[in-house]
């Protein structure tokens, strides 16, 4: 019986492997449509491979054109270069891994025509941000759709030549035509450029994000937001921000700004004067563009916050990098009702328990706070949190910000603010390490 197993066994393994398939077609018996099908991985439809290749990064994508050449034609199919990132870094200063030159080339006489939602990123070397320069004055046949020129370390696009720079983006804002989103902070960009880049892309660009461009004027902003009426959301140092600004924003012919984000920045105390912005242009913008999101980003010193909020002022996100006065944020509290988000870096060392009570009376929006290296007494903060608990989504505390007192202690807090959030809460810790 066992001698036998064995002569069946020897005699199956004698049936190539295309015998034993065949056979088992001819029987019917025991043939799945998977088991049945020959899988030829080159012969893939298009559509497949190309869905495949989109998954993987480039430098996979280049392996696997290799493999046969229905692959290599789908590595070239133009759907595939819509959205490139060009990724430029000096080896000696840098670990990140760069576009190598060669594919560089190849994209620039294959692909530039295909190119859509393009990128550059950049560390902190003005050899890399000339090397982005030289790519865009090459770009003579795109119809680029999205720009984004990103610095990962220092601003190196402001140590090149100025005349290189624009010459260069003007090379992509003439040719493009229908440019829809911009990001080009922390570059020599200048008025004339911006002129130029309205003048062929008017129609299309819906956002325009240009913080820390100091050869911009407020006549140069104000002139993209007269003619590109489909703007959506614009990014700006608080220089650029005037009131024809905000007025030219809310024209009848404009469409519904929906991001409006202002960098309010000082490197030097007592050195930059900020101007304030009426209440009546503010209120221009909000009929306007009743559900737009003001976002300001504060970095100054305490004695720079004068001109700020001593009127009605529209703003619903509010971030303060530096340490900032009770009295300012006692004026959040009067004269930001449509305030969403708060987050505040610092402070001196009086509690904030007032401040904190009449933003939770009068910014009724209110559904996200953080504070950093505050004081804030147990009592006061349990007062604000039964106030507003109930629509805070984000409060975000340092368990070394909260003092205990006569009613409650930090240990209590956790239990009593869980209840009034409805859910499990405690405060952030400071890491050990």
């Amino acid at each position: 019986m066992k001698r036998g197993r064995v002569n069946i066994a020897a005699k199956c393994q004698s049936f190539s492997p295309t015998q034993n398939r065949a056979k088992r077609q001819r029987t019917g018996q025991g043939v799945s449509a998977s088991q049945s099908y020959v899988h030829d991985w080159g012969n893939l439809p298009h559509h497949i491979v190309l869905h495949i290749f989109q998954y993987l990064s480039l430098v996979d994508r280049a392996r696997a054109s290799s493999v046969c050449r229905c692959w290599n034609d789908v590595f070239h199919i133009p759907e595939l270069w819509r959205r490139f990132e060009f990724e430029l870094n000096q080896p000696a200063t840098s670990y990140l891994r760069s576009t190598h030159p060669d594919l560089i080339q190849q994209i620039i006489k294959r692909h530039a025509q295909h190119l859509q939602y393009v990128s550059f990123k950049v560390d902190s070397c003005t050899e890399s941000a000339e090397a982005a320069c030289n790519i865009l004055s090459q770009l003579v046949n795109c119809t680029i759709k999205t720009l984004g020129l990103i610095s990962t370390a220092r601003p190196s696009f402001m140590n090149v030549s100025q005349s290189h720079f624009v010459s260069a983006l003007t090379v992509v804002f003439v040719n493009s035509k229908s440019l829809s989103s911009i990001k080009i902070d922390d570059t020599p960009v200048d008025d004339p450029s911006l002129k130029v880049l309205v003048a062929n892309n008017s129609d299309t660009l819906k956002l325009l994000k240009m913080s820390s461009c100091p050869h911009v004027s407020p006549a140069g902003i104000l002139c993209v937001a007269d003619q590109c009426h489909g703007l959506r959301e614009l990014a700006l140092n608080y220089h650029l921000l005037s009131d024809e600004l905000l007025l030219a924003l809310s024209s009848e012919k404009h469409v519904h700004l929906e991001h409006l984000r202002i960098d309010v920045v000082s490197e030097n105390p007592g050195q930059t004067q900020f101007h304030s912005i009426k209440k009546s242009s503010w209120d221009a913008l909000i009929r306007h563009s009743p559900q737009v999101n003001i976002v300001m980003y504060f970095f100054l010193y305490e004695e720079e916050f004068e001109p700020f909020f001593c009127e009605e002022t529209p703003v619903t996100h509010l971030y303060f990098g530096r340490a900032v006065s009770k009295d300012m944020l006692g004026r959040i509290g009067l004269n930001c009702p449509r305030l969403v988000e708060l987050v505040v870096c610092a402070n001196g060392l009086e509690p904030l328990d007032e401040e904190l009570i009449r933003i939770a009376e009068r910014c009724k929006s209110l559904t996200a706070i953080g504070l950093g290296e505050c004081e804030v007494t147990c009592s006061g903060f349990m007062e604000f949190v039964k106030m507003c608990g109930g629509r805070l989504s984000q409060l975000s505390i340092m368990e070394e910000v909260l003092i205990p007192d006569n009613s409650y202690s930090v240990e209590q807090i956790h239990s009593e603010v869980s209840k009034h959030l409805g859910r499990i809460w405690f405060p952030d810790m400071m890491p050990t390490w």
